[in-house]
Parts: structure tokens; C-alpha cells; sequence
């Protein structure tokens, strides 16, 4: 009477917890990918020199800001609108490069949107700074757009260095 016992006793499986789901980027038709289109459309801009393909991609009454933290310690926040900004992308200059470095995180409520994320931004393959990407997007006409971005910059504590 044991044996029995104690064989369904080892035969029995132990509920487990489901796995995470994927730590992949959505796909692109998810609402998910949609908002961040834009963003990868401004990063393509911004390795291209292509002030226009940043314009089209944001809204003409948003700004870029950023709060830079210096080797010394030192800070500074600037901000700039986003015509400013795409006139100092030049075709042909030096190869920038930003990417996220970590899972976005996307979270949408009607038509408006917000991404945060750390990034790494190389210029000509080097690593120039790291920081953390906070956008603010609208959804207008069906088309998801960025209103403003602010990012912290650093170049100590890089993932890459």
C-alpha cells in the first residue's frame, strides 16, 4: 500500500510559475512598436546628418532637453526646439550613433504616449556618453509623433566602457 503511495507522490507534477514573456522590442505593429517608430526614425536621423526626417518625425512645437552631468561633477540643463536641433545634423559629418541599451519602457494611454530607456550614443564608433531617454509622444491623424524629449548624459558608468 506504501509503494503505490508513494510513487503518485513522485509522479506528481508541481504547479510552476509561467515564464516571463520575451525581452525582446514589440513587434512593429504593436501599439507598442508604433510609438517607438518615431523614436528609431529620429535615430536613423540623427546617423544620417537628415535635420528633415527629424522633423518629420516631431511635433513643431516640441523641444529637445537635456541634463548633462560632467566628468568634474558640474550640470547643465539646455533645451532646444526641435527646428534647433535638426539644424545641427549635417549630412556627411561625424557618424552618430544612439541606441537603446536596455528593454524601452512604453506606456500608452489614448493618444499619448511616454518611453523611457537607457541609450549609449557613440560618435564614429566611440563611445561619446550614456544617459537615459524620457519621450513624450501624441497620436494625431493615426500617426504617433514626439512632442519632446529630455535625456540625462553622463560619460562615466557606461554600460559600454
Amino acid at each position: 500500500m506504501i509503494l503505490p503511495i508513494a510513487i503518485a507522490l513522485l509522479l506528481q507534477i508541481t504547479p510552476v510559475a509561467p515564464m516571463p514573456k520575451g525581452t525582446a522590442l514589440p513587434p512593429p505593429a504593436s501599439e507598442e512598436g508604433q510609438v517607438l517608430a518615431p523614436i528609431q526614425r529620429i535615430f536613423d536621423a540623427l546617423t544620417a546628418g537628415d535635420a528633415a526626417a527629424v522633423l518629420a518625425a516631431t511635433r513643431p512645437e516640441g523641444r529637445a532637453t537635456v541634463a548633462a552631468e560632467r566628468p568634474d561633477g558640474t550640470r547643465s540643463i539646455s533645451t532646444l526646439e526641435w527646428s534647433a536641433f535638426a539644424a545641427t545634423l549635417k549630412p556627411g559629418g561625424p557618424r552618430r550613433v544612439e541606441r537603446f541599451v536596455g528593454i524601452p519602457a512604453v506606456e500608452v494611454d489614448g493618444d499619448i504616449a511616454m518611453v523611457w530607456a537607457p541609450f549609449d550614443f557613440t560618435v564614429d564608433g566611440k563611445l561619446s556618453h550614456c544617459g537615459v531617454n524620457h519621450f513624450s509622444l501624441v497620436r494625431e491623424n493615426a500617426a504617433w509623433k514626439v512632442l519632446n524629449v529630455t535625456w540625462s548624459q553622463r560619460t562615466t558608468g557606461c554600460a559600454a566602457q
